[in-house]
């Protein structure tokens, strides 16, 4: 069987090192067998991938399908932060949830679309039995440093 880890060597990813916290907060805390991720930004070696609001009209300079690209940015960062950890990803028993924050124009509607970004990704590593999950697809104003997109995760793993 597949690792989660030689699944994302083969669909050439590869985890980076756990973001560093942008204010007073842990990347992720375990209690008992559920790991809880603060909310992880799409940034690549400190840099984010994107700035600016997810939409089509006035207002956005993001659009759905670079945020799109984002958000499995920002599931990268938290399974990061997850393995950081339990050592391996292997632990993961069950991706429980799934939150996503878009940055969103006034108008901006799909931010379900843009949040199957970190969705899918979870999919494609762990499989549908451990990556399907119940979700949360929010639109608010604005994110910290501008980000287009930010995504936690609740995820089980074995035991203490």
């Amino acid at each position: 069987m597949t690792t989660p880890e030689e699944r994302l060597a083969e669909l050439g990813l590869e985890l980076p090192q756990i973001a560093k916290p942008v204010a007073s907060y842990l990347p992720a805390v375990r209690t008992g067998n559920y790991v809880y991720t603060s909310g992880q930004l799409p940034s690549v070696a400190g840099d984010l991938v994107a700035v600016g609001k997810v939409g089509t009209g006035t207002g956005s300079s993001v659009s759905p399908e670079t945020a799109n690209g984002a958000a499995r940015v920002c599931a990268l960062n938290a399974l990061a932060a997850v393995r950081g950890l339990v050592g391996e990803l292997s632990s993961v028993v069950r991706v429980v949830k799934v939150v996503g924050f878009v940055a969103s124009a006034a108008d901006f509607t799909g931010q379900s679309g843009v949040v199957n970004g970190a969705s899918d990704l979870l999919a494609e590593v762990f499989g549908p039995a451990v990556g399907a999950h119940a979700r949360s697809a929010v639109g608010v104003a604005a994110l910290p440093l501008d980000a287009p997109v930010e995504v936690e995760l609740v995820v089980e793993v074995t035991g203490v």
